[in-house]
């Protein structure tokens, strides 16, 4: 595309190096740290994690193959994309498919969002969140590091969010459960949700920080039921009051599409409507569920045609297109014809606000540093 503006990936991602946890983690927990191991020659490199299936290589780094050629299994993880794990490489994979900044999100942090043993997550996000933030300090204004929270209680959520301010770090990546007795919509949060607004970093929900019931049908059901969780959460902020009673919070619905959301802004209305008293005495909310979704929540999405289709049927300053790179789902290298074809139907305004302009004032990413 020939714009005048550069294009930025509300969601990327990176490959966690061999050294991300083992050499970036609490001494106490370094024997028991996530790390690559020799799988064999069937399986390929693995990330070994306790307490949980291996984590295989062959869907983390599949950017720009082809169908046919995507496995799960058998991948090296000297074969995969350089880039995603050394950041000397990454501005040229950028360059190549037409992006000047990317929003950074983990990838095996997003399955160890699902460990149960909480204080062993803690130990491996505190390391990633490090680890991270050297690899975006090669150029924080073209990448835009996501740090992770275990979210052990409100207190422990807050000092999490003042330690990745300090390491420089741009958002938060929740699990879409906390380790807490009370969920993510009682009041108890509310300080947390406060000092995320002060020191300026977005929250988000990541598809796959959850963990997801059985599918039916072919292990393919589960790749389209990805979306619910995050479908969930979102209903749990807007109808939970979250909103109403932190107006300065916004969140970042991540990989979840976005086609999805002048449906479920109606059917939240329609829920609330037919069926609000339901809700806890107390629990009223001020106006329909569809506008405060539509004022607090943004969602990323990638070659969903159905959102660029119908960003004027929601409010298109919160939606923000993403290239997932270097994940098997990424648009790259081919963004810029994909773009080309679905952004035709829109504005020049609503281009650059999808495209640009939101993801740049959300973050705040300095758009002349990438002119």
């Amino acid at each position: 595309m020939k714009v005048s503006y550069p294009i930025i990936s509300a969601d990327s991602h990176i490959t966690e190096a061999p050294g991300t946890y083992v050499d970036h983690i609490d001494p106490a927990w370094r024997d028991r740290a996530p790390r690559i191991v020799d799988g064999g020659d069937k399986v390929g490199d693995v990330f070994e994690v306790e307490g949980m299936r291996p984590i295989n290589l062959g869907l983390v780094a599949a950017a720009g193959k082809e169908a046919s050629q995507i496995r799960v299994k058998g991948e090296r993880f000297a074969d995969l994309h350089r880039s995603g794990w050394d950041p000397a490489f990454r501005i040229a994979d950028q360059e190549r498919d037409g992006v000047a900044a990317e929003v950074i999100y983990p990838t095996v942090g997003m399955v160890l969002c699902n460990h149960r043993d909480v204080d062993f997550k803690q130990a491996c996000f505190a390391a990633y969140n490090r680890w991270i933030a050297e690899y975006c300090a090669t150029d924080t204004d073209r990448l835009i590091g996501c740090g992770q929270t275990t979210m052990r209680s409100p207190a422990d959520g807050i000092a999490d969010l003042e330690a990745i301010k300090a390491l420089g770090l741009r958002g938060v990546m929740m699990p879409g459960e906390p380790a807490y007795e009370h969920d993510y919509d009682h009041p108890d949060w509310d300080p947390f949700y406060e000092a995320a607004a002060d020191a300026g970093l977005p929250l988000s929900f990541h598809i796959l920080t959850y963990r997801s019931e059985r599918t039916r049908g072919p292990a393919m059901s589960q790749f389209l039921s990805t979306v619910r969780g995050c479908q969930d959460i979102m209903a749990m902020f807007v109808l939970g009051g979250v909103f109403e009673r932190n107006p300065r919070l916004r969140l970042v619905c991540v990989e979840a599409d976005a086609g999805w959301v002048p449906h479920f802004m109606y059917r939240m209305d329609h829920a609330y409507n037919r069926h609000r008293y339901w809700l806890p005495p107390g629990q009223a909310l001020s106006r329909p569920p569809s506008e405060i979704f539509a004022e607090h929540i943004y969602t990323t999405f990638q070659d969903d045609w159905t959102a660029f289709a119908h960003a004027s049927s929601m409010n298109w300053r919160r939606l923000m297109w993403a290239n997932d790179f270097p994940h098997s789902d990424s648009t790259w290298p081919w963004s810029q014809a994909l773009l080309d074809e679905h952004t035709a139907h829109l504005t020049d305004e609503q281009c650059r606000a999808i495209l640009c302009d939101n993801v740049a004032e959300l973050y705040g990413i300095d758009l002349t540093a990438l002119s």
